[in-house]
């Protein structure tokens, strides 16, 4: 794992699906819980924690901050701040990929359907089997355990290769596609991973993989039982002999952006790995070989500094099409004429504007509180509290981004403050990265794109919050 703390592995989030079709549900109104739910939004996640003394142990945390319970009786609830014993259960992998959960006090499993859930079934039956279905962006990097490496698409080989100290660029992209209880493994050129190692076209039996958790890690394993490894020195990645998961078969999902920064091709000098600190919101600026850019003495930015600290950290000041930098040390970071970084500069004039373009998502996924953003059935709107998503075209346009859909048309802010998807000629938005994994986007009247209450996308956020905050 990177030994910075900035690159922290995605916490576990998740849906968990009876053997009805259902979702388990957390409702607001007295912290009742059933498995009702059609499809997976905000109510239908939990997220695992980990019991700090007994990594077996694990606790199911509601959208609501409440943990599931169960007594001696096997009845349940979900209504306790803090976990208590009642809340301690152990997963019990079966080979199709499902859990069971065990009540760890009561040894009994908990299972049922619509409002009628318990955890008194003293063995496993097809009421007591649950489906997991991740609740995070589909679109991440992914870490070998084993190999402390990522992933990224070899396309000369035509394979996936583990073998990436960082993960740079489009290429190190993986999205996750969920279908039918399996997942599968798409690369930035919509090729799927078959388990023989080879990237296809469709997405078959051969592409599809259950996924299971071991210690907080993922393993992926095939229709034979046979779980994804990296293979050979450059860590070809295909299905191993092992039908057990051990270190070699886990991996990390990480969120990553690359950017560039004024320049008009792209080498790898020309490209960073952007990363922001969760508590300051201050970013790091990581080169291709590992270091991060520094403040150092006379103000000027160096790109030699190997550990995070506070000279590496600096302020990211969003105006429309371009951006300011501002150092740890108050003063501007400007382009000096023989073409090295200073931050000397008390105010923003045009050697203090850089042009940053995000480099590794051509293809854009949005999650908000409340789901993603998907295409309406019957209109030209979009909604953002979807449980499946729909992939955009992401576009730069100097310093702005136009956002395409599937049909070749254009999103837009009519006058009424919707956001269409048909527009005709390309409108500018604008990307603003102002939290770790989150971006805010702003349209070219200077508001910011937000999810309603009854799930629309609109283009009239005044501010940024919790509405306007994305998932890319």
């Amino acid at each position: 794992m990177p030994t910075n703390g900035f690159n922290r592995a995605l916490k576990l989030q998740f849906g968990l699906i009876n053997y009805d079709s259902r979702y388990l549900t957390a409702e607001a109104f007295g912290f009742k819980v059933n498995a009702s739910g059609v499809s997976m939004k905000k109510k239908q996640i939990w997220t695992l924690e980990q019991d700090e003394k007994d990594g077996q142990v694990v606790f199911l945390r509601s959208h609501l901050g409440r943990y599931l319970a169960s007594d001696k009786d096997g009845k349940i609830t979900c209504g306790a701040e803090k976990p208590d014993p009642d809340s301690r259960f152990l997963i019990v992998p079966q080979s199709d990929g499902r859990w069971a959960l065990q009540s760890e006090p009561y040894l009994r499993y908990f299972g049922g359907s619509a409002d009628y859930l318990s955890c008194f079934a003293q063995a496993i039956g097809e009421q007591e089997l649950w489906a997991v279905h991740l609740a995070l962006h589909p679109q991440a990097s992914l870490l070998s355990v084993a190999r402390k490496r990522y992933a990224h698409l070899s396309a000369s080989d035509g394979e996936i290769s583990v073998d990436s100290n960082i993960p740079w660029g489009v290429h190190s992209l993986v999205t996750l596609v969920y279908l039918d209880g399996k997942y599968s493994l798409k690369t930035c050129d919509s090729r799927f991973l078959s388990n023989d190692g080879k990237l296809v076209k469709e997405n078959t039996n051969t592409t599809s993989f259950t996924l299971e958790l071991k210690s907080g890690k993922l393993a992926f394993k095939d229709s034979d039982g046979k779980y994804l490894t990296p293979v050979g020195p450059t860590g070809t990645l295909r299905s191993g002999r092992c039908s057990k998961p051990g270190k070699d078969e886990l991996f990390d999902l990480e969120e990553r952006v690359s950017i560039s920064a004024n320049q008009d091709v792209e080498t790898d000098m020309e490209t960073f790995q952007m990363e922001i600190d969760k508590e300051s919101k201050k970013s790091m600026f990581r080169t291709n070989g590992g270091s991060y850019w520094t403040l150092v003495t006379h103000g000027e930015i160096q790109s030699t500094a190997t550990e995070v600290e506070v000279n590496t950290m600096f302020d990211i000041e969003w105006r429309g099409q371009r951006v300011a930098l501002r150092a740890s040390n108050g003063k501007y970071v400007c382009t000096k004429k023989n073409g090295q970084l200073s931050a000397v500069s008390d105010a923003v004039g045009a050697d203090e504007l850089f042009l940053m373009k995000l480099i590794n998502r051509p293809m854009l996924i949005l999650r908000g509180e409340n789901g993603f953003v998907c295409h309406h059935k019957n209109s030209n709107t979009l909604n953002a509290n979807r449980s499946v998503y729909d992939i955009f075209s992401l576009i730069f346009n100097d310093g702005a981004y136009h956002v395409k859909s599937v049909n070749g048309r254009f999103w837009y802010v009519s006058r009424s403050g919707l956001v269409c998807s048909d527009g005709e000629k390309p409108e500018d938005f604008f990307l603003e990265f102002l939290e770790h994994g989150r971006v805010a986007i702003k349209s070219s009247d200077g508001k910011y794109l937000r999810g309603d209450q009854g799930g629309t996308l609109m283009g009239d956020g005044t501010n940024v919050d919790v509405s306007s905050l994305w998932e890319y």
